[in-house]
């Protein structure tokens, strides 16, 4: 067994790098800052009853100016929000006039609030929003539709959530072992499905505790969520970056070295239909270092009877494979020299096979083939703080554990409520080194435009994967998918 430590890697920001992104965003602005592609106004369509609207507004109002840090001894992990406006971080400003606006019809909002059948609350509160966000996306220019929800409609749409098939359980994205299944329904996932084909927008569903002090001093009182209450600017950090980039930007990417291969990274996830019957694969394809992804669809996908784990037989894996090169070819005009496989289930020997011939049919000698699951295996470090973010322990030639959620230096803490799970990287068909591929996912993780927290537990490839698979159960065969990943987070 070896250890090793790797440092954090930086992005590239718009006039330099930085190992974090907020201060990145700060110090340099966007990638796409001075380009004619960068969102300059951002015209941003509300959906909500007038006082969640009204409140929305105000406090986006707010956010053109700068937003308090909280108090505490880590400065650089709780940074002030510099506001977003032309002159500050993002360079850029929203547009949320009265013309963008749809209040939700209170005659309907009542009737849902009366039904009591958990399924058909989440059925008609979906069909409520998409009612007006067709309105919005026919009849306005908005660029981003934001979702406000009412408290005492969430509290409806949750518990209809938890009272529905309560032996299913939803997973987080984080959460990356096994596939997404389940049948009772998701308010988020099943909105995001249906606006695919009738709004065709970037959506963003926004919480009262977002806004509303005293939506949060109410979720306060609940004990199992005192701790996951962002503070203020925080909040304004992550809403913003996310809304620049669901409006077309691009707020940072990856360093690529010009020594380098061009690199095409791959993350392979599965979930499971709606009526159960199949295991289906998603994937999320991340375009090289710049991070814009294309979702392709795969096929089904089976239980091995060998170590029950879901696998591809070889021509569904080459036709995987083949789809996502073809559509880095339409977008980029060329191929990639190299492309990077991830997935939570090791690769079998027909998987291998079946990717191999699409790479070989299009010339692409150089690839890697990566395993990532959370590992219960544990190192302990001096002290009473988790082991660095970057500690990776080689525990053979092929298997090693990274711990992508530590502590951080920058921060001078470990920021998590739980001791962390390190990943274990399993190097099934490699070309690079295991140290090079730790590093490389480890700049993945930083790739998570709805978390400016950088220290995300999965490469985006993974995350962004597992997360299209919770909307794509939705979507019946044949029906329409955006490629890009601005409609899924």
């Amino acid at each position: 067994m070896k250890l090793h430590f790797f440092e954090e890697p930086e992005l590239e920001f718009g006039r330099g790098s930085h190992i974090d992104i907020r201060f990145g965003l700060m110090q340099h602005g966007p990638l796409d800052y001075d380009t004619s592609l960068a969102p300059k106004k951002i015209r941003v369509g509300i959906v909500g009853t007038n006082e969640t609207i009204s409140g929305v507004c105000a406090w986006l109002e707010k956010c053109r100016s700068e937003i308090s840090p909280k108090d505490s001894k880590k400065p650089n992990l709780f940074p002030y929000f510099p506001g977003f406006n032309p002159e500050d971080s993002f360079q850029s400003e929203l547009v949320f006039d009265s013309s963008l606006q749809r209040p939700l019809p209170p005659a309907n909002l009542k009737r849902l609030l009366q039904n009591s059948a958990p399924n058909q609350i989440v059925r008609e509160a979906v069909e409520l929003y998409l009612n007006d966000l067709r309105y919005l996306a026919e009849n306005t220019n908005a660029d981003v539709l934001l979702c406000a929800h009412p408290t005492e409609l969430l509290d409806k749409i949750e518990n209809a959530e938890s009272m529905a098939n309560v032996e299913t359980s939803q997973t987080s994205p984080d959460d990356d072992d096994g596939p997404v299944h389940g049948e009772r329904l998701v308010f988020h996932d099943m909105l995001k499905a249906e606006a695919m084909s009738q709004v065709r927008k970037p959506l963003q569903i926004i919480r009262p505790t977002t806004w509303d002090e005293k939506a949060r001093r109410q979720q306060k009182r609940k004990a199992n969520r005192i701790q996951s209450l962002q503070d203020e600017a925080t909040r304004a950090w992550n809403i913003h970056t996310a809304l620049y980039y669901k409006a077309g930007g691009v707020p940072w990417r990856l360093i690529r070295d010009p020594a380098l291969l061009t690199t095409c990274y791959v993350g392979i996830s599965f979930y499971v239909s709606l009526d159960k019957e199949t295991v289906m694969t998603s994937m999320a394809q991340v375009f090289n270092q710049r991070g814009e992804g294309v979702i392709v669809r795969g096929g089904a996908a089976q239980i091995s009877k060998e170590d029950r784990q879901i696998h591809l037989k070889r021509s569904d894996a080459c036709t995987l494979l083949r789809n996502a090169l073809g559509r880095y070819r339409d977008e980029h005009r060329t191929l990639p020299a190299r492309v990077v496989l991830h997935k939570t289930s090791s690769f079998n020997t027909e998987e291998i096979a079946g990717f191999n011939e699409a790479l070989d049919e299009k010339g692409i000698d150089y690839h890697d083939f990566v395993s990532i699951s959370t590992s219960q295996t544990r190192i302990f470090r001096h002290g009473t703080y988790a082991p660095l973010r970057g500690t990776m322990l080689s525990l053979s030639d092929k298997q090693h554990l990274l711990y992508s959620k530590g502590s951080v230096d920058f921060w001078q803490t470990y920021p998590g409520l739980y001791i962390p799970n390190p990943r274990l990287i399993r190097c099934d068909e490699t070309t690079e080194s295991p140290s090079f591929l730790a590093q490389e996912i480890m700049a993945l993780t930083k790739m998570n435009w709805n978390n400016t927290q950088f220290d995300g537990a999965l490469p985006i490839t993974l995350r962004a994967a597992r997360q299209v698979g919770l909307i794509l159960r939705y979507i019946p065969e044949g029906g329409h998918i955006e490629p890009q990943y601005r409609y899924y987070m």
